[in-house]
């Protein structure tokens, strides 16, 4: 039986049995009574007996389906020393296998995608002590080949009478499927260079399925790092409270919340508030809780903003003391309101108002300049001064394209003691962007976030909300750290949730200089 296949560097990525190239010095082949490993040229150094199909492989690491099980069954690959090791094969499913392929993504980990006669499919990640499932998916049926182009991350599957479909391989991804012109494979165009960096905790899942969790915001423990919190928003049912190991502290039910921000050690009349506030899309206003010293957290009050349709929000703490509230609609009008205490209760008044063309959501001020970025979702980031009291003179930072893609999502600043950082969501292709925070507002790079396989943590994908601090919170975030929404939960499957990512590992990764 000839072999179909597709070369992706120098890997070859191979269908329905036969050869795959392993490098240039050694081959794997599978015939009807074992799986044999050749050198370069074509002695056989060794064979593995088995009874097996659809051979595919990348170097160090081959998979079959084992013929008399239907077992999915890696073999460890050891060119160099002439070793051919069974590795536990994947659990039984609860269909039928048809058809298997390899995966080998931006950060070494091999997956295998695995689908059924009736279109079901599935995509582990393959471990040394074992396989975990990543995600569920659908596939044609009688879907009996697959292959994926690692460069470009794209799973093709051929489907009879109709061609050859190419679906996203990258689990935290947008998913997508384009079915190809005379159903032939195309070569994509790779994936520019980008750093990776793997979370070191994830928050236990919002309690519903669906487009749930939005936006975190950090609260920094004033003694203790450990007994910091991250509040973030449901919006479907109000606000969440999580400690530092992602363990949730507390549920408000303040409705449909979409964007929340926070600040600490506000002064009104000689005494110091910790404030979060939170856009409230039921009523069409501004949500404003206060924080104890340990972390609790409480509905003080709201305020009405007049808005329609409410949408993102964020705060601004002038040097000269106050707070300022900045909240957006989705027509692309945004509201700037001083809070006020009197008599011990709080109030807000309009301090300007300014818009942009198109739909905004996240903000964010950076208090130590008194500047405020503003993201536009299709258009760009938008800078301007902070304060309410000033002009709405606004210039653009940093537009889509190269670096930034649509939508522009969240949004925080990094305030170290020498150099300050924005870091933004670029929603459209699951990436972030690090800029410096002070003019000229160099692109300092672009990262994603992918799996932590030891931690049993997934990668993160279409995020909208974020938030970063520069503050000392122990062990992996004892540099800072970035919280960041995951629009996708894998391994498995699941409601959002939230990761939480070690400032010193994404500035080793963009190479930016690191704070004693």
């Amino acid at each position: 039986m000839r072999a179909l296949t597709y070369k992706i560097s120098t890997v070859l990525v191979c269908l329905l049995a036969a050869q795959c190239a392993l490098a240039q010095t050694a081959k794997l082949r599978l015939d009807k009574k074992a799986l044999v490993l050749l050198d370069a040229s074509g002695k056989q150094v060794i064979e593995l007996p088995m009874r097996a199909k659809q051979l595919d492989a990348r170097p160090g690491i081959a998979i079959v389906i084992d013929s008399a099980t239907q077992h999915v069954q890696p073999v460890r690959v050891d060119s160099a020393r002439g070793e051919l090791v069974r590795m536990a094969p994947l659990p039984v499913l609860n269909f039928g296998v048809e058809s298997a392929c390899l995966f080998r993504d931006r950060q070494g980990l091999d997956f295998v995608f695995i689908a059924a006669k009736d279109g079901q499919a599935e995509q582990w990640l393959l471990q040394v002590d074992g396989a975990r499932l990543v995600r569920k998916l659908s596939l044609p049926i009688d879907a009996a080949q697959c292959s994926v182009d690692d460069a470009t991350h794209t799973l093709y599957v051929k489907e009879d009478g109709v061609g050859t479909w190419a679906y996203e391989a990258d689990s935290e991804a947008t998913p997508r499927r384009t079915l190809l012109k005379g159903g032939r494979p195309a070569r994509g165009a790779a994936e520019a260079a980008i750093a990776v960096v793997v979370p070191q905790v994830q928050t236990e899942p919002v309690a519903r399925l669906g487009d749930v969790a939005d936006d975190p915001a950090i609260w920094v423990h004033p003694a203790d790092p450990a007994g910091s919190r991250v509040l973030g928003t449901n919006k479907k049912q109000g606000l969440m409270v999580y400690d530092m190991t992602g363990r949730q502290t507390q549920f408000l039910e303040s409705g449909r919340l979409n964007n929340v921000d926070l600040r600490q050690q506000v002064r009104f009349d000689g005494q110091a508030f910790d404030l979060a506030v939170a856009s409230q899309r039921d009523d069409n206003t501004v949500v404003l809780y206060g924080i104890d010293a340990r972390g609790a957290v409480s509905e003080l009050t709201r305020f009405a903003t007049g808005f329609e349709n409410i949408y993102g929000i964020c705060l601004f703490q002038p040097r000269a003391g106050g707070l300022e509230v900045i909240v957006n609609d989705k027509g692309g009008a945004f509201r700037q309101y001083r809070v006020m205490r009197n008599a011990g209760a709080f109030s807000a008044s309009l301090a300007r108002s300014f818009k942009v063309a198109s739909q905004p959501e996240g903000c964010v001020a950076d208090d130590r300049s008194e500047r405020l970025f503003i993201g536009e979702e299709k258009r760009g980031i938008w800078s301007l001064p902070a304060s309410g009291s000033q002009p709405a003179h606004l210039k653009l930072v940093l537009g889509v394209g190269k670096d930034l893609h649509a939508d522009v999502e969240g949004m925080a600043v990094y305030q170290g003691k020498r150099a300050s950082y924005l870091v933004v969501s670029s929603q459209g292709d699951s990436s972030y962007v690090v800029l410096d925070a002070a003019a000229p507002h160099r692109v300092r790079g672009r990262f994603k976030v992918g799996f932590n396989a030891a931690a049993g943590i997934d990668g993160t994908a279409e995020t909208d909300g974020l938030d970063v601090t520069s503050r000392n919170l122990g062990g992996p975030f004892n540099r800072g750290m970035l919280v960041i929404q995951d629009g996708y939960k894998r391994m498995p499957d699941g409601p959002q949730n939230f990761k939480y990512v070690g400032w010193e590992d994404l500035a080793r990764a963009l190479q930016l200089p690191l704070e004693e």
